[in-house]
C-alpha cells in the first residue's frame, strides 16, 4: 500500500491578482453612490499603503497573498472588524491572509451599505 500525503493547498484566491479584483471593489461602491477615493482610503487605512504605493502595488499586479504579505503596516484596529462575509464569521478565520482579505470585503460591504467613513475606519 502506498502512503499518501495530504498536500495542504492554499485557497485559489491567494494567486489571483489584487489589481484584477480592485475594479470590482470600485464598481460595488460606485453602484451605491460611493467613490473610488473612498475605496482607496479604506485600502490604504487597512494596509498602510499610501496612494502612491497602492498604485505601485496595483501596477505590479501582485497576487492577494503577496499584496497582504507585503502590506506596509497592517491596521492594528482591523481586529475590531467583525461580522459575517461569505457565510463565515471573520473573527473565526484562523488563516491570517484569508482574514485580512475578508476584512477588506467587509469594509467594502459597509461602504456600499452607506455606513459613514468614520465608522468604517473604526475611529
Amino acid at each position: 500500500m502506498k502512503a499518501s500525503k495530504a498536500k495542504a493547498t492554499k485557497p485559489r484566491i491567494y494567486g489571483v491578482s489584487f489589481a484584477s479584483v480592485y475594479p470590482m471593489y470600485i464598481k460595488k461602491a460606485e453602484a451605491k453612490g460611493r467613490t473610488k477615493a473612498e475605496v482607496d482610503e479604506i485600502i490604504c487605512w487597512l494596509t498602510g499603503h499610501t496612494t502612491a504605493s497602492l498604485k505601485k502595488a496595483l501596477a505590479a499586479n501582485l497576487d492577494f497573498e503577496t499584496f497582504y504579505g507585503k502590506a506596509p503596516h497592517f491596521q492594528p484596529k482591523a481586529k475590531l472588524i467583525t461580522g459575517v462575509v461569505c457565510g463565515v464569521r471573520i473573527e473565526d478565520i484562523e488563516d491570517k491572509t484569508m482574514r485580512r482579505l475578508r476584512y477588506l470585503d467587509k469594509l467594502i460591504d459597509e461602504l456600499a451599505k452607506g455606513k459613514p467613513m468614520e465608522k468604517i475606519l473604526r475611529t
